[in-house]
């Protein structure tokens, strides 16, 4: 999009200006681009107090833009008007730096007409009056007619041409939702696997207990234990390319209920085809635009993805966090980097803030989709011809898309490869822990049999002592079973096991390898 030439004044300061619309006047503030529509919507929807989310006026922006440019390749606007709107919409894309900022003029609140109407009329109408301003015309003449007979743009006629609320508002969403997720949430994600990759090869060799239902279980490594969480990542990768996909379908073209009246037959396939030449995402016309209209499955969808990556980063987090209690007296297998003092009562004690702060994030996606899912409902959201809850929805996918992301550069910076050395093992603890699990003597199965090993395993706890010493004291000397292959799995006299068959059953590292029972095999 071409960057204007001249850039409008800000308009001057007042109390009020009367605007009209279809049902008559109203009084506006004097300083803003918005008209009588608009002002409708501020005075009827004081909900939340949080307006539509900044993404999606600047995804309406690139829209408009791109349909003033396929109208005027239809020979529907001409060359001034189309080169005019297509400016405007350059303004509001840069954040309106020259007019007071985004905010000061799209007030709409979230919790509005669920079709986003008003959205989409104080975008038209914000255009149409910086085109005003443009022409050093006052604010609101785009309904005289002598200003429009004199190429002046009108908010309907012109940049709202061949367009409805119930087709822009939904091209929006998947614009403004497939713009953050290419931008902004994928670049997070693929720097938070990379930094778990790093971790995963760097600690491959470091043998840990491994613990399924929070006891100890057989050894693991602490490279598989992150190798795990970089395969999470990476799915989230492919989970993100699966939503850009469905994202990519556009609503445009299909105007008020998907049938295209008042519009081109033509028009939605090339305002896709624009908005993928001016933004880098691929895009593409709705294959059936009752659906892109009547249901919004594809932001539903869209949500499932971001809810399933946040489950994912949470059980990260969270793991993250248990492997580093302590420092003394819990697992504390992983030194959490210290970035802040963890009590104001208890000196020294420093918590696992960063893990903290990624769980709550991440329950708050989860949330966020449910709300999502309930927008998209038959019956509440999805109602005959038009879902009616997609401010709703809009603002929590793109809410959902900006925690996630900052929640991973957060966790990539602040925790993975964060101060001092970042997140680093206690090998010594490591290896304290293994040689303590009773699980060890899960490798002795095919030797001395399960009732035997479980027994060891009993006696051993009971004794207060690992499982390596009271198999010296108990098993080495005794007859083994017969190895099925052939032979016997002891080394000694008449195959019974020694201490150095011992060593070998109970070395952790070969407990870490397919069909590992001790490097002896089995």
């Amino acid at each position: 999009m071409p960057a204007p030439t001249t850039s409008p004044s800000a308009p001057t300061a007042a109390a009020f200006r009367t605007e009209k619309d279809t049902m008559g006047a109203m009084e506006v503030p004097a300083d803003v681009l918005y008209g009588a529509s608009t002002q409708r919507a501020v005075l009827n929807f004081p909900m939340s107090g949080r307006p539509v989310p900044e993404q999606i006026i600047k995804a309406y922006a690139i829209l408009k833009a791109a349909c003033a440019t396929v109208n005027r390749s239809l020979s529907r606007l001409d060359a001034e008007r189309t080169k005019a709107i297509v400016e405007a919409c350059h303004e509001i894309k840069d954040g309106l730096p020259a007019l007071g900022g985004i905010a000061k003029h799209f007030p709409v609140d979230i919790f509005q007409t669920g079709s986003g109407t008003s959205t989409n009329m104080n975008v038209n109408e914000v255009i149409a009056n910086i085109i005003c301003l443009r022409k050093h015309k006052p604010i609101g003449s785009s309904k005289d007619a002598s200003y429009l007979s004199s190429g002046g743009v009108h908010p309907n006629d012109h940049v709202n041409m061949g367009q409805s609320s119930n087709d822009t508002f939904p091209t929006a969403m998947h614009l403004a939702a497939a713009i953050e997720i290419e931008h902004t949430l994928l670049p997070a994600i693929k720097t938070i696997a990379s930094a778990l990759e790093s971790k995963a090869a760097k600690w491959d060799t470091l043998v840990k207990i491994g613990r399924t239902h929070l006891q100890d279980a057989t050894p693991i490594r602490l490279g598989q234990e992150f190798s795990g969480y970089t395969s999470q990542m990476r799915h989230a990768e492919e989970r993100l390319h699966r939503a850009l996909h469905t994202l990519s379908e556009l609503a445009i073209g299909g105007t008020a209920v998907g049938t295209g009246i008042n519009t081109h037959e033509q028009f939605g396939s090339l305002v896709a085809a624009e908005l993928t030449k001016q933004t880098g995402v691929h895009f593409r016309e709705a294959a059936n635009h009752f659906e892109a209209q009547h249901a919004k499955d594809a932001i539903v969808e869209t949500s499932g993805h971001l809810r399933t990556i946040a489950v994912s980063i949470s059980k990260i987090a969270g793991d993250i966090r248990l492997l580093g209690m302590g420092p003394r007296c819990g697992i504390g297998e992983l030194k959490l980097p210290a970035v802040q003092p963890g009590s104001s009562i208890m000196p020294g004690k420093v918590n696992p803030v960063i893990c903290e702060a990624a769980i709550m994030a991440c329950c708050q996606v989860i949330g966020n989709d449910h709300a999502v899912a309930m927008g998209g409902l038959g019956g509440v959201g999805s109602m005959l011809d038009l879902n009616v809850a997609m401010p709703m929805m809009a603002a929590n996918v793109l809410d959902s898309i900006h925690l996630l992301a900052r929640t991973c550069h957060v966790m990539t910076e602040n925790l993975l490869n964060g101060p001092g050395e970042g997140l680093v093992p206690d090998m010594d603890r490591c290896k304290e822990l293994i040689e303590g699990s009773l699980a060890m003597c899960t490798s002795l199965v095919p030797v001395i049999g399960y009732d035997t090993s479980a027994a060891l395993a009993k006696n051993a706890y009971a004794q207060g002592k690992t499982v390596r010493q009271l198999a010296l004291e108990t098993v080495v000397g005794q007859p083994v079973n017969q190895n099925p292959a052939g032979g016997s799995f002891g080394s000694g006299p008449g195959g019974t096991l020694t201490a150095a068959d011992l060593d070998k059953y109970l070395d952790p590292w070969s407990m870490t390898l397919p069909g590992g029972e001790g490097s002896a095999g089995g």
